[in-house]
């Protein structure tokens, strides 16, 4: 499997994981509930997948295979990086129901942001990403 492939997986897979942590964030507000120590590791496994999809992509780069539109792709990827650890800074790290309505936006933000990436990133990487996510709901 080649690193293009793997990079392309991780970002099926962070869309998937940002909803899910969207959708958990909104029903904890929903129901009135504070962040859970399951919620935050949600979080964590959701940046730690964004990460490792920016360590690849910047490999890739080195190597020369750049998408077709780069600066708007690398523009994506820096925001998501920085998108859930700017919450964790605003909010001083708490863990009130204002703060997992706070984390359900930004993952849904990064839901879309990831997207976005790989429709910048490939074309029929796109195609298939709706796909996916139609054949789930």
């Amino acid at each position: 499997m080649s690193l293009l492939n793997i990079h392309d997986r991780l970002a099926v897979s962070a869309v998937l994981f940002a909803g899910v942590c969207a959708a958990w964030g909104f029903i904890n507000y929903i129901r009135k509930q504070d962040m859970t120590s399951g919620y935050w590791g949600a979080l964590a496994i959701c940046e730690s997948l964004i990460k490792a999809q920016g360590v690849l992509g910047i490999v890739l780069a080195i190597q020369g295979n750049a998408p077709p539109r780069a600066i708007v792709h690398y523009l994506y990827g820096i925001s998501a990086v920085i998108s859930l650890p700017a919450v964790y800074i605003f909010t001083g790290g708490r863990d009130t129901r204002r703060e997992s309505l706070l984390y359900a936006v930004v993952s849904l933000w990064l839901f879309g942001l990831a997207i976005r990436g790989i429709t910048t990133g490939s074309e029929q990487e796109a195609a298939a990403l709706l796909r996916s996510i139609i054949a789930l709901i």
